[in-house]
């Protein structure tokens, strides 16, 4: 019976500390980011999103994807530790697309306690002018 009491009381002891730590969570400096105006003579800017580990255990960026395939995140893949920064870059690409206004999201999936975010890229690219002859 005591060996039995000893061992629930080791089962209970280990749960209340696992659910006592807080789990990684990521902050990030700012959600959106807005590229203003571009010419179509130079369709690619990239820009980048810097992100803290506010939790207290590492945090893992489980994937970034795009909204589109004319936008590319590339991230940090080894674990944050707590306290630490990391970053996202985020390039697009308008090559062969019409000028103009656009806006791509980026969702973000982590381990952390917050398991997605949206990150926003925005901007206007214009016609290249044209030499006149």
């Amino acid at each position: 019976m005591k060996r039995m009491m000893c061992s629930a009381m080791l089962l209970v002891c280990g749960v209340m500390m696992a659910l006592a730590q807080n789990p990684a969570q990521i902050k990030f400096e700012k959600t959106t980011h807005n590229f203003g105006t571009f010419s179509e003579k130079e369709p690619v800017v990239s820009c980048v999103f810097t992100y803290t580990n506010v939790g207290e255990q590492p945090l893992v960026i489980n994937q970034a994807i795009a909204s589109c395939g004319c936008t590319v995140p590339e991230y940090t893949k080894t674990p944050v530790k707590p306290g630490e920064k990391g970053q996202i870059k985020v390039t697009y690409n308008g090559e062969g697309k019409f000028p103009g206004h656009f806006k791509k999201s980026i969702t973000v999936r982590t381990n952390g306690s917050v398991e997605m975010t949206r990150l926003y890229i925005e901007g206007d690219m214009t016609e290249a002018e044209e030499s006149k002859k």
